[in-house]
C-alpha cells in the first residue's frame, strides 16, 4: 500500500515538473513577456530625434552635417560598447543588463527635457541611443534561450515589439506636439514614467528561460570571440553591415526629405515617418511565420528583394503620394526579414555565448551606422537629397549578393 502511494506521488511529481518545464519554455512566460515589453520602451527613442531634426535645425541653427554628427556619435559609441555589453550579459545575466539600459535611457530623457544647446542635446541623444546597445545582447540572449520550437515565435513577437516602439516614437511626437501642444522637450519627459515602470517589471523577473541542452556542446563554456568566427558568420556580419549602411542612409533623413523635397509640414512628416514603422509591427510576426514555412535564408532573400523594389519605385516615381505609399511598402517589406535575420544569427552562435554572439550581430550596424549619416549628408550637400536613395539602393544590391553567395545555413 505504501509503495503504491509512493509510486503515485512520484508519478504526480514528475508530471508537475514536466508541466513546469513546458511552461518555462513558452514564449509567453513572464520573463520573455517583460523583455518584449521593454523592447518597445527602448526603441521608442530610436526615431524621436530624427523626427525632430527639422525643429532642431531651426532652433539650434544646425547644418545637415551637424545633424549627421548627432545621428552618428551614438552609433560610434555603440560600436565600442556592444562587445562589452554582450560579454557582461553572459557574465551577469540578462536581467541586470536590461535594468542598466533602462536607467541609462532615463538619464538621457532627463537631460533632453532640460537641454538648451547643441552639446547637451547631443549628450541626451547619445544616452537614449546607447541604452539600446546595452539592451540588445541581453534581451536576445534571454529570448533565444527558449526551446528551439518556441524560438521563432518568441523572436517574431520580440521583433514586433521593437518595431512597435520605433513606430510609437515619431507618432508620439506628432500627437503630443500637434494635438496636445507639448514642446519637444516635454515629449521626451513624457516617456520617463513608462520606462520607470519597465524597470520595476524587470526587477520582478525571477529567472531566465531554460537552455535547450540538446543544442549545447561540451566545449561551449569556453567559447571565445575568435572561435565564433566561422566563414559563414564573417560573410553574414559583412552582409549585416552593408545592409545597415544602406538603411541608415535612407532612414535618418526621411523627415527632412519629406519637408524639403515633398513640401510636407514637419508634424505630418513625423506622422508619415511613424506610419512607416507601424506597418513593421505587422511585418515582424508575418515574416517569422513565413521564415518558418520557407526557411530562414530563402525567405530573407525574398523579403529583401521586395524591399529593394519598393525603394526603387519610391525614387523612380516623382509623385508625392506615390513616394509615401512605396516608402510604407519599403518599411513593411524590410521588416518581413527581421526574424529570419535574428534566427540565422542564433543558428551561427553557440547557446552559452549567445550574448556575445548577438553583440557581434549588432556590431557591424553600430560601426557603419556611425558613418552612414555623415556620408548621406555629404552626398545630399553635393548632389541633392534624392541621390541618397540611389546610392542606398546600389549598396542594398551589393548586400543581396553577399547574402546569396557568401552565407550558407
Amino acid at each position: 500500500m505504501i509503495s503504491l502511494r509512493r509510486l503515485f506521488f512520484n508519478f504526480r511529481e514528475k508530471r508537475e515538473l514536466k508541466d513546469s518545464a513546458r511552461k518555462d519554455d513558452s514564449a509567453l512566460t513572464y520573463g520573455p513577456l517583460v523583455t518584449m515589453i521593454t523592447h518597445v520602451l527602448v526603441h521608442v527613442f530610436t526615431r524621436i530625434h530624427p523626427a525632430l531634426f527639422p525643429l532642431f535645425r531651426t532652433e539650434f541653427n544646425l547644418s545637415l552635417k551637424q545633424l549627421g554628427v548627432i545621428a552618428s556619435i551614438p552609433r560610434l559609441l555603440g560600436s565600442l560598447l556592444i562587445l562589452p555589453a554582450g560579454l557582461l550579459s553572459d557574465r551577469f545575466g540578462s536581467k541586470l543588463m536590461i535594468i542598466v539600459s533602462l536607467f541609462v535611457s532615463c538619464l538621457g530623457v532627463l537631460i533632453a527635457s532640460q537641454t538648451q544647446n547643441y552639446m547637451t542635446l547631443t549628450l541626451a541623444i547619445i544616452l537614449v541611443s546607447v541604452n539600446i546597445t546595452i539592451y540588445h545582447p541581453a534581451s536576445y540572449r534571454l529570448i533565444t534561450r527558449l526551446k528551439t520550437g518556441e524560438r521563432l515565435k518568441a523572436l517574431s513577437i520580440h521583433e514586433a515589439c521593437g518595431t512597435l516602439g520605433v513606430a510609437i516614437g515619431p507618432i508620439s511626437v506628432s500627437v503630443l506636439m500637434g494635438v496636445i501642444a507639448l514642446n519637444w522637450r516635454q515629449v521626451y519627459l513624457f516617456w520617463l514614467v513608462p520606462v520607470l515602470i519597465g524597470i520595476i517589471a524587470v526587477l520582478k523577473i525571477k529567472s531566465e528561460s531554460k537552455v535547450d541542452v540538446k543544442e549545447d556542446k561540451p566545449n561551449e563554456s569556453k567559447t571565445s570571440v575568435g572561435s565564433l568566427f566561422t566563414i559563414n558568420l564573417v560573410f553574414f556580419l559583412i552582409f549585416i553591415g552593408v545592409r545597415v549602411m544602406a538603411g541608415q542612409m535612407v532612414e535618418i533623413f526621411i523627415p527632412i526629405y519629406l519637408v524639403d523635397e515633398k513640401g510636407i509640414s514637419s508634424v505630418l512628416a513625423s506622422l508619415i515617418y511613424g506610419i512607416g514603422s507601424v506597418v513593421r509591427v505587422v511585418g515582424a510576426p508575418v515574416g517569422g511565420l513565413l521564415a518558418s514555412r520557407f526557411g530562414t535564408k530563402r525567405w530573407l532573400l525574398a523579403a529583401l528583394s521586395l524591399t529593394y523594389v519598393s525603394l526603387g519605385l519610391a525614387v523612380a516615381i516623382p509623385d508625392r503620394l506615390a513616394f509615401i505609399v512605396f516608402y510604407i511598402c519599403y518599411s513593411f517589406c524590410n521588416t518581413l526579414s527581421m526574424t529570419a535575420n535574428s534566427a540565422i544569427m542564433a543558428q551561427l552562435s553557440p547557446v552559452r555565448r549567445r550574448g556575445l554572439g548577438y553583440a557581434l550581430f549588432f556590431l557591424p550596424g553600430s560601426l557603419v551606422g556611425a558613418v552612414a549619416p555623415l556620408i548621406a549628408a555629404s552626398i545630399a550637400d553635393v548632389f541633392g537629397m534624392t541621390s541618397i536613395f540611389v546610392v542606398s539602393f546600389t549598396i542594398y544590391v551589393i548586400g543581396q549578393f553577399i547574402l546569396k553567395f557568401g552565407v550558407k545555413v
